[in-house]
């Protein structure tokens, strides 16, 4: 990972939870950081997510509606991380203007900023498997049918086209990863805007019951340490531009099979099967888990932690920092 040493990163929305994650690997590699978030209360944001590495990392308090700062931002880097998002589904069906803004027009004046200002930047853009919609088979490979159930989905795959057009058309070299549930250190846990395994951690921890919709779901996830890992494997490896990859897990579960293994691994606990609401189930997809064969013949990537040791360092980190999450 040398390429990183004395590089010149931007990472949007770098005080959230993948993006902070992906900070303190990059400032271990001796990369140059530069973080961006806006900090709006419901987005994820957290200045505790930088603890030990704030004085090695640049902070810039901008939204990237902004297209100015983001002009700015963007001329001298060399690399950059298109975290920044809005991640709630049901968030984006009650305001679907805003998803719309952040997920989708953001995007576009982002990736203009680089053609104007930068065009030789190399982006990984954080896209979802929420596209897919519902499956038609699993588990699924980048060449399923995309449909989104959703205005997110929607939005994140217009963003996610925006970078490999850019790419094609202006020779921005971008790339894609399609994130599955994502868990681990620094994620949101006071509500589910951002995963509900974070909602879980923080029931468990304080004592309550998990409450878990439906329960035969099948699902996989991604410790986000994987994650940062297959994000730095795309920049160092040139056949990853112009293309979208998936990422997953190492095991499949049923969304009950994974309560039962956070109150094991916790020690105590213990869940409450409860119906979808309504406006859940309109947009819920059914089981879902990722093919992600195509990254790893690519860049050689595959996920190293597994569920258990995810979770249990997951809870670890909670049990010590959970007032900074709450």
């Amino acid at each position: 990972m040398n390429i990183f040493s004395g590089s010149k990163v931007l990472i949007t929305g770098g005080l959230g939870f993948i993006g902070s994650n992906l900070a303190y690997s990059l400032v271990n590699y001796g990369a140059d950081v530069t973080l961006v978030d806006s900090l709006i209360p419901n987005y994820g944001g957290n200045l505790f997510n930088i603890y030990g590495i704030e004085d090695k990392v640049r902070i810039n308090y901008s939204d990237v509606r902004d297209q100015y700062s983001m002009n700015h931002l963007i001329k001298d880097k060399d690399i950059l991380f298109n975290l920044a998002g809005q991640t709630s589904h049901i968030d984006s069906m009650q305001d679907p203007y805003t998803d719309l803004d952040i997920n989708c027009r953001s995007q576009l004046s982002i990736l203009e900023a680089c053609r104007c200002y930068n065009p030789d930047i190399r982006v990984v853009f954080a896209s979802t498997r929420q596209m897919y919609g519902r499956p038609d088979f699993l588990p699924v490979n980048e060449k399923h049918p995309l449909r989104p159930v959703d205005v997110n989905g929607i939005n994140k795959m217009a963003g996610e086209w925006y970078h490999i057009l850019y790419n094609n058309v202006y020779g921005i070299r971008s790339c894609a990863l399609r994130l599955t549930n994502t868990y681990g250190p620094r994620m949101r846990i006071k509500d589910a805007r951002q995963t509900f395994v974070g909602v879980w951690i923080r029931q468990l921890l304080e004592g309550g019951a998990i409450d878990v919709w439906g329960g035969d779901q099948l699902r996989d996830f991604t410790y986000v340490d994987d994650v940062v890992q297959a994000m730095l494997l795309c920049v160092i490896n040139n056949d990853t531009w112009g293309r979208v990859f998936n990422l997953g897990g190492e095991s499949v579960v049923s969304l009950r099979q994974l309560a039962e293994l956070l109150i094991d691994i916790n020690g105590q606990g213990c869940y409450k099967l409860k119906e979808y609401p309504p406006e859940r189930m309109k947009i819920d997809i059914g089981d879902y888990y990722s093919d992600f064969d195509l990254i790893s013949k690519v860049t050689g990537w595959q996920p190293t932690v597994t569920l258990a040791e995810g979770l249990t360092q997951t809870l670890d980190f909670f049990r010590s920092h959970k007032a900074h999450y709450i």
